[in-house]
């Protein structure tokens, strides 16, 4: 969003902060997993040595414009861009994420729109 440097300054940005203060944690080993597609990141971290509120909390006192909004596993799943990460025991399971969408509106038939958009929604 904004104009196209926007985008450049914020992954110069980001980078900034990974290097400087998320290798830091990296080289724990508490986190087993940091991934960043643009401004989304993916956190795999191992419960037994260090938990949600640590990383989120000290994620968020690195720098006033940088806050972590988590979005936490739900019954082993989590959804990372299109994808559907599920938890087994012995590894990680990929799928494709649909967001649940429910709407009871069709194309009228007399619309604008191609009749095989109409047919489709049958």
């Amino acid at each position: 969003m904004g104009p196209p440097i926007s985008s450049k300054i914020t992954e110069i940005f980001l980078q900034h902060i990974e290097n400087t203060y998320w290798k830091q944690l990296l080289d724990t080993k508490d986190i087993i997993l940091y991934t960043r597609y643009l401004d989304d990141i993916l956190i795999i971290y191992d419960t037994k040595c260090i938990n949600s509120n640590t990383i989120h909390e000290y994620i968020n006192q690195i720098h006033p414009n940088f806050q972590l909004n988590p979005k936490h596993e739900n019954k082993i799943c989590i959804s990372f861009l299109d994808l559907l990460i599920i938890r087994n025991p012995a590894n990680l399971e990929i799928d494709i994420y649909r967001k649940p969408t429910k709407t009871d509106t069709t194309i009228n038939f007399l619309s604008n729109h191609p009749t095989e958009h109409k047919i489709a929604a049958y």
